[in-house]
């Protein structure tokens, strides 16, 4: 889905037909125990008989209900604080970034009309364009500075903050009201990555208290928040990209997924978010409620820790490639909501090498390289723990593989609260998930010598030569053709065994019309009801 008339990169990044289109790992939430939603309004709509997401034409009118699992009593509106799916869906209603990400997981201008570099790529004029804030006031190039400066606040915990840090935020400066120069640490051509950074919001100068009545520029405004139970805002009729066809949109909080399923049965919500598998496979096409699967949302694997036996060997490496059955992997631990991966992060995204043969089970070959790594009945500890749907079932399924290629896997349960701790720098081998986000920003949050969270321990300083060749490159094809060396090598020798692809899976109302179906969990148009009507 990538626009080949952008390309190679240009003096001007743009994206000219914003229009026709109408995110984060985060997972899990405390129980707050059963839904409550007495003295929910209505939708102001009739229940309607035509099924499909997008099809028909817009309404206007009416309250939309989406039930969403929460944060509980702390949550908050700071959408620099945003961690979980209910704070960015949340967020993205009241405020807007400089960018997103768009279905292929490239960069698309939201508050930023154009982004534009120097020759070396290590600083880029950003132009915004007209758009103002729920009282009328402009976005300036005040905002922006003030809310990247917030979230780099050495003193704070947003999200952001990592994604801003080849930012030099004391060096940047505004050279208009709606125009600012971005001085960098270092050459940066994804630059546009950092601008849809998760978190990454506009809020205006000096702002700084977000629960009774925040100011944003997005396409819905504050009405109402009670922590860990509903937040009501409505239309802005002033947005810049258009006033949404709802009049108010109402987050539930639902922390079990059976609450949010029988709310939407129901008729008590009409947007039911993470549902899982079983749940879509019972109710799709009988007509009841509509299932929008989000494809792509959720990389699947195993992560070989290459710094330590076994894994320090490549052939090791190689032979657990080898033994993965990969659709028995996604018929069994994702219900068959998915595909198969092909050992690189990123399937259908940009930059994705989609040119590499699709890797099958191979036990044969598997057990030939062990014998060659002196790793003949090997025994292994695998790391796994509920923390994640689908991840005790892998590990089973897994070990089931393994010992038909004469290896011992030896499944360990994690405790929930702890789990991704403990596997970022324990163990050897532990199950992994990751939610959608550009290959770039995966390879530099990873895989590089000095990344924070590299839970495989891939470190190899020609590796990260070529990330910094990649971003010195000006011209996308060229760019391309690195990123696409990097991930070869990855499919060669990596740590990380990514056996699928996981659906993200929505139900909502047969009467609820314009949800995006091509866009992952992460991206722009995930969450996005400014585009949704009630039918």
């Amino acid at each position: 889905m990538h626009d080949a008339s952008n390309r190679h990169l240009p003096s001007a990044v743009r994206f000219p037909d914003l229009r026709r289109r109408g995110f984060l790992a985060a997972t899990g939430a405390a129980s707050l125990g059963a839904l409550s939603l007495a003295g929910c309004g209505g939708s102001g709509s009739d229940s309607g008989s035509d099924s499909g997401k997008g099809d028909g034409t817009p309404k206007r009118g009416g309250r939309l209900r989406a039930a969403f699992a929460g944060g509980g009593a702390s949550e908050t509106l700071d959408p620099h604080k945003a961690s979980l799916f209910a704070d960015a869906a949340r967020a993205k209603a009241l405020f807007d970034k400089l960018a997103d990400h768009g279905p292929d997981l490239s960069a698309r201008p939201r508050l930023a009309e154009t982004w534009e570099p120097n020759e070396t790529l290590d600083r880029w004029r950003v132009t915004l364009r007209e758009a103002a804030f729920h009282d009328g006031k402009p976005v300036t190039a005040k905002d922006v500075l003030y809310s990247y400066r917030r979230i780099a606040d050495p003193e704070q915990a947003f999200r952001a903050r990592a994604s801003l840090e080849p930012i030099d935020l004391e060096a940047s400066r505004a050279t208009g009201e709606r125009a600012i120069e971005f001085v960098l640490k270092r050459p940066t051509a994804e630059f546009g990555n950092i601008l849809a950074a998760f978190g990454a919001y506009i809020v205006p100068e000096n702002a700084t208290a977000f629960d009774k009545n925040p100011i944003g520029s997005g396409p819905f405004s504050f009405v109402s928040f009670a922590p860990g139970r509903s937040a009501v805002f409505r239309r802005h009729d002033a947005y810049w990209e258009g006033a949404p066809h709802l009049d108010e949109i109402e987050f539930i909080v639902a922390n079990e997924e059976s609450g949010r399923v029988n709310a939407l049965l129901g008729g008590q919500v009409e947007y039911a978010h993470e549902l899982n598998p079983t749940t879509a496979r019972a109710h799709e096409g009988k007509g009841q409620i509509e299932i929008v699967r989000l494809r792509n949302s959720s990389m699947q694997a195993f992560c070989m820790k290459t710094d330590r036996p076994p894994f320090d060997d490549k052939r090791v490496r190689q032979a657990f490639f080898l033994i993965a059955d990969r659709q028995e992997l996604v018929d069994g631990a994702l219900s068959g909501a998915g595909v198969i991966g092909n050992d690189l992060f990123g399937k259908g995204y940009e930059y994705y090498a989609d040119g590499l043969p699709q890797r099958e089970q191979d036990l044969d070959k598997a057990r030939a390289l062990l014998k060659e790594a002196g790793a003949e009945n090997l025994k292994v500890t695998l790391d796994t723990s509920a923390v994640a749907a689908g991840f005790t079932e892998a590990a089973s399924i897994f070990r089931d593989q393994a010992k038909k290629a004469g290896v011992t896997v030896d499944v360990k349960m994690g405790s929930k609260d702890s789990y991704w701790s403990d596997v970022l720098d324990g163990g050897t081998l532990c199950c992994y998930r990751s939610g959608a986000m550009p290959i770039e920003a995966h390879i530099s949050q990873r895989l590089l010598t000095d990344s924070t969270t590299n839970a495989t321990k891939w470190q190899h300083k020609d590796f990260d030569a070529l990330y910094q060749q990649a971003q010195s490159t000006r011209d996308k094809t060229e760019r391309a053709g690195v990123y696409e060396r990097m991930q070869r090598r990855l499919y060669s020798e990596g740590g990380f065994l990514i056996w699928g692809f996981a659906d993200w899976i929505i139900g909502t109302a047969r009467n609820v019309k314009g949800v995006e179906e091509k866009a992952p969990a992460n991206t722009l148009d995930w969450a996005r009801f400014d585009k949704v009507w009630l039918g």
